[in-house]
């Protein structure tokens, strides 16, 4: 049977049509579909994840963010939100962590107090690679563990690996006292582990909880995670 190159074409193209349109509908989309609906859906000041409320998110260990995910528009959104709501009056923190605002992924920001000015940082897929120095008690809470402090036993220097957020380079950093501490607090968010499970104390913090009776902390209607 002879068939001819435009007997080819005839059937080729719209073949070519329609693996090009289920590739682009089943390629992986970043982030699931409930971190999307968090991440577009939040205010600027994003919902903080509350303990015991909210122990499914901030007790799951987080994973790291796809290729696909560290170059969308989704996880800039993310992270302006992020620095928005760890620096919001209400909160007034240090530190803050993916699941703290319902997302699974290594995310973290936190403020350099090592650095002129005390910088705040983002941090993406950072673990820390090394605890070293001594190990020194001091006084913690979180803005997921209102309204608790904790005297937590933490190592004085850390070496962290991570990407950075605008060249998407993987960065190594060495980092001592208070905000080595951060990054230690920051990071066992990661791993779903709050400052309470290394706690020799934990107490109530009576003017914390007096300052949030202030502001208005209820979960989002449209909130996706139980």
């Amino acid at each position: 049977m002879n068939v001819t190159m435009r007997q080819i074409n005839r059937y080729l193209f719209p073949l070519l049509i329609l693996i090009a349109v289920f590739l682009a509908f089943n390629r992986p989309k970043a982030f699931t579909k409930e971190e999307r609906l968090i991440i577009r859906q939040s205010d600027s000041v994003m919902y903080v994840t509350v303990w015991p409320e909210d122990s499914a998110i901030l007790r799951t260990p987080c994973v790291d963010f796809t290729k696909a995910e560290l170059k969308s528009k989704d996880l800039k959104t993310l992270m302006a939100k992020m620095q928005a709501t760890v620096r919001a009056p209400q909160h007034d923190g240090v530190g803050i962590a993916g699941p703290q605002v319902g997302i699974g992924k290594r995310i973290i920001w936190l403020q350099r107090l090592d650095k002129e000015g005390g910088p705040f940082e983002c941090y993406l897929n950072v673990r820390i690679d090394s605890l070293f120095g001594s190990i020194g008690k001091g006084p913690e809470g979180c803005l997921s563990v209102p309204p608790m402090r904790g005297l937590v036993p933490r190592y004085t220097d850390v070496i962290v690996s991570y990407v950075h957020p605008e060249t998407l380079e993987p960065k190594r950093d060495t980092v001592h006292g208070y905000t080595a501490v951060i990054f230690q607090h920051e990071c066992d968010h990661l791993e779903g582990r709050l400052y309470i499970d290394r706690a020799d104390t934990v107490y109530v913090s009576t003017a914390w909880e007096a300052e949030r009776r202030a502001f208005d902390y209820s979960k989002p209607d449209w909130w996706p995670l139980q």
